[in-house]
């Protein structure tokens, strides 16, 4: 079919103040560059994983935390030395094992040694005679988990042939955590730019083109960390590793979605103007709008994170949302900028040609749309099918993760535990901490020691007016059975009036933590929930399609964990889904995955205005199919990044958003939404004037006047 197109007139001579723009605003860029630059660099010595970062402040196990750093020789790094041989020790090995401990001790006293007469904790032997071990308290002065466990490991080596050790503990498994996140950051960079680079390559087949999204993803990407530093400098946000890593995903993901959107309108638009500038704007004034809507979706729900009690997760939500605008105004003004300046021959060597007739042809989703159409009860009811059977895997294991299962491959910290419980069964769990008043700790002791599930509880200094008692559980550590011996212990020392004690401690720690975490999706979830659909009404000027499209991600949702569940379970063998998943997987899959339908719909809207509601969105689907499955195949693979680092959490995050994106651009916003919009009919835009049956044409993006365009081409 052949659509006529006015030739656009020629720039009279002399009139060249409109060239100027896109160089001034490529100049404004670079001068920020100049400034952020320098500023992104600085990111990562502002993150932290400390838990006591992480917790609200009104947690116990902060407050216990907070005690304990402001106590004389600060907090406590808490390792655990584990010798063993099989057949059982020998005079020679018991030597090395105290040895060691005179060696590490004297190199790291503990805080009692420093100011009381304590001879500190000494070395313990099992009784099947296969192994000893011993505990080391080293305070957080002589360096953080990751600086100190590497010393300690290597001042251990020299021991007998055959004597095996494992150095573990809570402050090891902290420091090998830290040692997985170590470069992580340029790592997902480097990684992240490799495979948008291979994706944009294939999409546009082109030596030049994929190169300028990459750059001006990238220039986002620094701004958006230096954005962040400032914010964490300013207002004191909690930034971990997991948020800094995510940071760079959603940028250089929705960054390219967008360019890939304005280059397929500016492509369009390019046939029907010869002046470049001038197709600039008509695509930018086709495509902005659902840009921002889309930005301004995913903004709002990320915003919504501010009411999460966890600090890591509220902390997510400015960082997203700077992240996400400082995508959006790169995309829409530096972008735009050097396609103009570069001109038609960046798409070499398929340059679209400016025609009175340019020939549009059906492809492949005109196709779909029309089987679509023609079988719209098949293609509806099949579409729910897929998606239930999918859901059909939140029946599997979809228990809390435990830290020691975090790592992909064990490391020795974890191996440590394992034989710890196999000699020392009754030191199985991680050591809790009990702050109480000195003259209550007698009785707060024998409380603790009664208390179902105590192995051992052993008292500590009196300092500060407080005085500590190391509690051991018998149940293996981030257990469903560990956590309910800590919150036993907790109603039990509560009880003792007067005592003012509090338990921490890492298992505690990690129990707060899932219980914030639950907390703040039981808040969080409705709260996006009800912003995105706000969003939607608004931008749709409609009730009926933005429930619609509303439900159909929410399916996509429960079938993209389901089919996540499963893998996870059946085939990659993992423990559990960590307590950050669902809430993490949620928010990106609502927000990026009604992004694909902001795109679908309003395009649709935009042809419903012309051509009805059926045809409108056939035609909608025919325009927007290839850019918008393109859009979610690079949107997948850089969430599928986080699949290659070794950390289960980090994988499940990942894979879940990835599968989920992935399910939502080729199902359900290709099949899925316009079946559903095809049996609805006009109903679909109640209560707007759509959907009358005699509704008079609206306002949609418009031709420029003449005046206007006169005015570009100058």
């Amino acid at each position: 079919m052949a659509v006529n197109a006015a030739p656009s007139r020629e720039a009279p001579p002399g009139r060249l103040a409109g060239r100027w723009v896109p160089w001034l605003v490529i100049g404004l860029w670079v001068a920020l560059a100049a400034v952020m630059v320098p500023l992104s660099g600085k990111l990562s010595s502002v993150t932290t994983d400390r838990a006591v970062d992480t917790l609200p402040a009104s947690a116990e196990s902060t407050k216990v935390a907070v005690l304990e750093d402001s106590l004389p020789g600060g907090e406590d790094n808490t390792f655990v030395f584990v010798y063993h041989r099989a057949g059982g020790m020998t005079g020679a090995d018991r030597a090395t094992v105290e040895r060691h401990y005179d060696t590490v001790a004297k190199r790291y006293p503990p805080k009692a040694a420093a100011g009381e007469d304590d001879e500190g904790p000494s070395t313990r032997l099992s009784t099947d005679g296969e192994a000893m071990m011993f505990t080391l308290d080293v305070s957080t002065t002589y360096g953080g988990p990751e600086a100190m466990v590497g010393p300690l490991r290597d001042a251990a080596k020299d021991r007998p042939a055959g004597l095996e050790l494992d150095v573990t503990g809570p402050a090891a498994v902290d420091g090998d955590m830290d040692a997985v996140f170590d470069g992580i950051d340029l790592q997902v960079f480097l990684t992240t730019v490799i495979v948008v680079t291979i994706l944009l390559i294939l999409t546009y087949r082109s030596p030049v083109l994929w190169f300028i999204p990459l750059v001006v993803v990238g220039a986002a990407a620094l701004t958006a960390m230096a954005t962040v530093y400032l914010l964490v400098k300013g207002f004191g946000i909690v930034v971990n590793d997991q948020n800094s890593a995510l940071l760079t995903i959603l940028v250089f993901g929705v960054g390219t979605d967008y360019a890939l959107l304005l280059i397929a309108r500016y492509r369009e638009t390019l046939h029907h103007h010869e002046n470049v500038r001038v197709a600039m704007v008509h695509a930018l004034r086709g495509a902005a709008p659902a840009i921002v809507a889309s930005a301004a979706t995913v903004v709002a729900g990320l915003l919504c994170l501010l009411v999460a009690d966890l600090n890591s997760t509220s902390g997510l939500g400015p960082i997203g949302a700077a992240g996400i605008l400082c995508a959006l105004v790169a995309m829409l003004t530096l972008f735009p900028a050097v396609l103009v300046v570069l001109g038609r021959r960046i798409f070499w060597p398929a340059i679209p040609r400016f025609s009175t007739a340019v020939e549009e042809k059906p492809g492949l989703w005109g196709r779909l749309g029309t089987i679509i159409s023609r079988r719209r009860w098949v293609a509806t009811l099949g579409s729910f099918g897929i998606l239930g059977v999918l859901a059909i895997g939140l029946a599997g294991n979809t228990g809390a993760l435990r830290e020691q299962d975090q790592f992909l491959s064990a490391p020795e910290s974890v191996t440590g535990f394992t034989v710890l419980r196999q000699h020392f069964p009754e030191l199985g769990g991680q050591p809790m901490t009990v702050f109480t008043r000195p003259a209550y700790q007698e009785r707060v002791l024998d409380i603790v020691k009664g208390t179902q599930g105590v192995a051992v509880a052993i008292p500590g200094q009196t300092v500060g007016g407080w005085a500590d008692i190391s509690v051991f559980p018998t149940d293996t550590p981030d257990t469903v059975a560990e956590y309910d011996t800590i919150k036993r212990v907790r109603t039990a020392v509560h009880a003792v009036s007067g005592a003012q004690a509090i338990v921490g401690g890492p298992s505690a720690e990690n129990l707060d933590t899932e219980i914030t975490t639950s907390r703040d999706e039981k808040l969080v979830i409705p709260l996006v929930l009800a912003v995105v659909l706000i969003v939607l009404g608004l931008l749709l000027r409609a009730i009926v399609a933005p429930l619609i499209l509303m439900a159909t991600v929410i399916v996509s949702f429960a079938a993209a964990f389901g089919g996540s569940v499963f893998i996870f379970d059946t085939i990659l063998g993992f423990k559990g889904i960590d307590y950050s998943v669902p809430l993490l997987a949620f928010l990106f899959l609502v927000a990026l995955g009604v992004d694909y339908n902001i795109f679908l719909a309003s395009r649709a809207r935009e042809e419903t205005v012309r051509l009805g509601t059926g045809q409108g969105m056939l035609k909608a689907l025919s325009a927007t199919g290839g850019v918008i499955t393109s859009a979610g195949v690079v949107l997948a693979a850089t969430f599928a990044v986080l699949t290659t680092l070794p950390l289960v959490m980090l994988i499940e995050v990942g894979f879940l958003v990835a599968f989920g994106v992935l399910l939502d651009a080729l199902l359900v916003r290709s099949v899925l939404v316009p079946a559903l919009t095809l049996l609805i009919g006009r109903r679909m835009w109640w209560p707007s004037r759509l959907s009358r049956p005699t509704a008079e044409p609206l306002n949609g993006p418009q031709p420029l006047a003449d005046d206007e365009e006169l005015a570009l081409q100058r």
